[in-house]
């Protein structure tokens, strides 16, 4: 299998705060990731130096997507912008335009496959229209394509949001912290919407997340931040209430597994 993500000794500094400490990780493609911790403990800066959004500190070595560095040191290489059109990103606020119709967002996902001038005269070609059109009817949202975005609710805005990495034909979809703002309902429409694109695609997935019994049901293989530290890199069957209990820093009997949680989506074969 190929390595989508390899990452070697990142750190990460804010002021005097060091969010990310010596930070080491390959994911390889097809994988199915769940990054898990507390509050401030280091999720979302990973996610957004994976997709090259933040520098590493000049002491770190190297971030390399697809096998190719975006980022040495504090510096991103010459290639990162040609690898990130196929790298999707989904935001906790879905990062759509609200005053564009949820089709001209789903096609914005393209741009990175054209010339900019494209997207800022809204000129995409028929056959990318299609493209677009088929992702919104994959995440069941075809419907609402010419709806104006600012008028969908949060669930339908992520999954318009999920579209758009469908439409930019993404190898490895980051979702950050994607149904934090979310009903119950809606949180398990988009996660089931995750786990099918990794499924049938095969398109890796990393995706972090607060709700540990999400990560554990969804994911195959969890990874755990506490401190900006790794604390556990396994598969999400390894996760027992003591490591919970470090990661929330809760007492022992709150954060219960439980044996009726649902039995994890695991891809076919």
């Amino acid at each position: 299998m190929d390595m989508v993500i390899d990452i070697e000794d990142l750190n990460k500094t804010f002021g005097k705060k060091q969010v990310l400490k010596n930070i080491n990780i390959k994911i390889r493609a097809g994988e199915m990731v769940g990054l898990i911790g507390a509050s401030g403990s280091g999720k979302s800066t990973l996610i957004r130096s994976i997709a090259g959004l933040e520098t590493m500190d000049r002491t770190s070595k190297h971030i390399k997507i697809f096998s190719k560095p975006t980022q040495r040191g504090d510096k991103r290489t010459s290639n990162y912008r040609s690898l990130r059109q196929d790298v999707g990103i989904i935001f906790q606020q879905f990062n759509l335009v609200g005053r564009l119709s949820l089709l001209t967002n789903v096609l914005i996902g393209r741009l990175a496959h054209n010339a900019s001038w494209k997207g800022v005269f809204r000129l995409f070609p028929r056959s990318e229209r299609v493209k677009a059109l088929e992702a919104l009817e994959r995440v069941n949202m075809v419907d609402y394509a010419h709806q104006r975005s600012s008028t969908l609710s949060g669930g339908q805005q992520q999954r318009g949001a999920i579209a758009r990495a469908l439409t930019q034909e993404a190898k490895l979809i980051l979702a950050d912290e994607p149904i934090a703002s979310l009903d119950p309902a809606s949180s398990d429409r988009v996660m089931n919407l995750l786990c099918d694109i990794n499924n049938q695609d095969g398109t890796t997935v990393v995706v972090s997340l607060h709700q540990f019994e999400v990560a554990t049901t969804r994911c195959e293989r969890i990874i755990a931040l506490n401190d900006g530290e790794i604390v556990y890199d396994g598969k999400a069957s390894g996760i027992s209430n003591a490591d919970l209990v470090q990661l929330y820093g809760v007492e022992d009997g709150v954060c219960s597994l439980g044996a009726e949680r649902p039995a994890p989506i695991m891809k076919a074969g």
